[in-house]
């Protein structure tokens, strides 16, 4: 399974580093089983972290269903965390912390997952109709080299069908080293802010800002976030920018519920005096 190689923004690992790294391909820690293609209930043990996001919502959150949908590769599926302690398990916890009871964090992270693999698994994963997604992917594409122009096809190909299933979508941006060369590295860079602004996405701008390159936040691979590591993700990178699309939804499932029942009370009349 080929390892992700992603260049951070700050405490860049060293060529020898780099290395290093690509050398422990084969002594990860196993992911955790998931179920077919990729789809995988997340839990509820992992432990609220105290953060500004602490103080519950219960007066003003999201009481409907809320379905969402973390679609990714390894990043996503948490390779050598325990279950509890990936990043959609940790942002199940928080949102339910926050009052959002009815939150259901999904993970479709898939370790290895290149963009093309991502596109080819869309119809098993939409069946889970979630209402906003989460998309982490890239990088397994740019460890091999693959055509800058065909990777931002797949993600706009993915991001269309998720749209078009009434999904919101997040991208979260990704980086990579240099050692693929300077043209292809920014080319690669560029790819998420573009797609972003031509398809109506909000955009994390660096999924891993605030942990990649950090030997503390980062398992022995120096690729792979610690639970730590997944905490400053959630909490610092994912809630400050999920947050707004929950209000948009309660807005919006408060309008509907309205429009409703107007359309109830408009009924009734009607029956009343025919």
């Amino acid at each position: 399974m080929m390892n992700l190689s992603i260049r951070f923004a700050r405490h860049l690992p060293t060529l020898a580093i780099l290395t290093a790294v690509m050398a422990l391909g084969g002594c990860q820690k196993p992911s955790e089983p998931s179920t077919d293609n990729g789809i995988q209930n997340s839990t509820q043990t992992a432990e609220p972290q105290t953060t500004k996001y602490e103080q519950p919502a219960t007066s003003t959150a999201h009481q409907a269903p809320l379905t969402i949908l973390a679609l990714g590769d390894s990043l996503t599926e948490g390779l050598g965390v325990d279950k509890d302690d990936n990043y959609p398990a940790q942002l199940e916890d928080r949102l339910q912390a926050m009052g959002y009871d009815n939150a259901k964090v999904i993970n479709s992270g898939l370790s290895g997952e290149t963009s093309t693999g991502l596109v080819n698994r869309l119809d098993w994963v939409l069946q889970t109709k979630p209402d906003v997604t989460i998309l982490t992917i890239g990088a397994n594409d740019a460890i091999r080299g693959i055509d800058v122009a065909t990777v931002e096809a797949n993600i706009r190909t993915a991001v269309k069908r998720l749209q078009d299933n009434g999904s919101i979508v997040i991208l979260g941006g990704m980086q990579i080293y240099d050692n693929l060369g300077s043209d292809y590295v920014k080319s690669f860079a560029a790819i998420y802010p573009r797609v972003a602004k031509d398809m109506n996405v909000t955009l994390i701008p660096f999924f891993l800002d605030g942990v990649g390159g950090d030997p503390a936040l980062n398992q022995a691979d120096a690729i792979h976030p610690t639970k730590e590591g997944y905490e400053i993700i959630v909490n610092d990178n994912i809630l400050p920018i999920l947050e707004p699309k929950l209000k948009e939804l309660r807005t919006a499932d408060a309008d509907n519920t309205t429009e409703n029942a107007k359309d109830e009370t408009t009924k009734n009349t009607t029956n009343e005096t025919t």
